[in-house]
């Protein structure tokens, strides 16, 4: 497996085919939001003849998947658990996704060669810096894993200082700081038992499964920062509406889910930009139909 060129260089990788595929796979993936943001996206750039699907897809089945695909497919996105388990069946990775070996996007060359990316790191940067933040002198991050690591990444391009992770065990602990040394990013660590402390920083980026914050929710201090809670789903998570009842700014997951979403549909089409404003609307009636 060797190393490709980095996100930012692949919008033109190829001009886009009459008729193409792309879908998002993990598993569970039926809640997924992404094939309305791309579908919104073919449509805005007058792609009509181009697909987005979702399959459910887990560790097991990826590879009998991936070696499926005709020549048709332009891409795919990840969701977990396959961010890492793709990364053995792929031809080469992007610096982006090397760094922090986690994979959510794939393209295929037109020779059919696999190429993993990881959008998650610019999107993320892309949401905080929507939300006017765009440098703050500490972060804490909640949980550890494949989206935890971006985050770090991410916050190689946002925080100046010290980054503080939050994790449940000495095995997560090593992992985060092993991820921090790695991405240049200093990086301490904290037991989850001590994630209350988290609420104080700047800039908080929860990275948990559903659920696993919402006991923080109480300990919300009267004047926190810029809380960046990766779900979508459900929303807003407990953390989230105690944040937003302080007054105080909230990235959601739809926004690091958009973000990421537009660098892929650059990446997959080769048309830039993508159209920002047709997928957010997309997004924001398909996840207000989801709680009408």
């Amino acid at each position: 497996m060797s190393s490709a060129r980095s996100t930012t260089d692949g919008a033109a990788r190829r001009a886009p085919a009459d008729a193409r595929r792309a879908a998002v796979l993990g598993a569970p993936v039926a809640h997924s939001l992404s094939p309305d943001l791309h579908r919104a996206a073919y449509a805005a750039l007058g792609l009509t003849a181009w697909r987005y699907d979702r399959y459910e897809v887990d560790e097991e089945r990826l590879p009998a998947f991936l070696a499926e695909l005709g020549g048709e497919w332009a891409g795919l996105s990840l969701t977990m658990p396959l961010k890492r388990a793709v990364l053995p069946l792929l031809d080469a990775v992007t610096p982006a996704a090397a760094s922090v070996g986690a994979v959510n996007t794939v393209l295929f060359g037109a020779d059919g060669a696999r190429t993993g990316d990881n959008t998650d790191i610019p999107g993320m940067v892309a949401a905080l810096a929507e939300r006017g933040v765009t440098r703050v002198e500490r972060a804490a991050v909640l949980g550890a894993g494949a989206t935890a690591s971006s985050a770090l990444a991410a916050l190689g391009h946002v925080c100046t200082g010290e980054v503080t992770a939050y994790v449940r065990g000495p095995e997560r602990a090593r992992e985060m700081a092993e991820w921090g040394e790695r991405l240049g990013v200093a990086v301490r660590t904290a037991p989850w038992e001590r994630a209350a402390e988290a609420l104080d920083a700047p800039l908080v980026i929860a990275t948990t499964p559903a659920g696993a914050a919402d006991a923080l929710a109480a300990a919300v201090p009267d004047r926190p920062g810029t809380l960046f809670d990766v779900l979508y789903e459900p929303w807003p998570t407990a953390l989230a509406a105690a944040w937003s009842a302080r007054g105080a700014t909230v990235v959601g997951g739809l926004d690091l889910l958009l973000h990421q979403a537009v660098v892929q549909v650059e990446l997959m089409t080769g048309r830039s930009p993508a159209p920002l404003a047709a997928m957010r609307a997309a997004g924001e009636s398909a996840l207000a139909g989801r709680h009408a």
